[in-house]
């Protein structure tokens, strides 16, 4: 039997968790970096709308429908502060994130401050 399906088998072992151990801080980064676009962004929508004279006192989606909004997998929700229990209700929250479409959520409160990040 030929010893070659041993030694890709080995060098396999050894090199992939090198190239974890590389390349984890390279994807931590990335998500830090979107993670801090979407605050960005949705602060930025916040303050638009409320300059457009949109009622945010109802926590309207920011993001889902909007053009402006360019962060994939995230959505940009307003909530009130302290939150109530209304803004925990499923049908009160961004459409694209109850239908699985977004993963992530900014939520900020009607005078654009940040809430949470999930």
């Amino acid at each position: 039997m030929s010893k070659e399906p041993e030694s890709w088998h080995s060098a396999l072992l050894f090199f992939l968790p090198l190239v974890i151990v590389l390349l984890t801080p390279a994807c931590i980064s990335h998500t830090q970096d979107v993670r801090s676009a979407a605050i960005e962004s949705c602060i930025s929508l916040c303050i638009k709308a409320k300059n457009d004279g949109v009622n945010l006192t109802s926590g309207p989606c920011l993001s889902d429908g909007n053009p402006e909004w360019k962060v994939e997998d995230w959505v940009c929700d307003v909530a009130h502060w302290p939150r109530q229990d209304v803004d925990n209700q499923a049908e009160n929250q961004c459409k694209s994130f109850r239908e699985g479409r977004a993963h992530h959520f900014v939520e900020v409160d009607e005078y654009c401050k940040l809430i949470r990040v999930y």
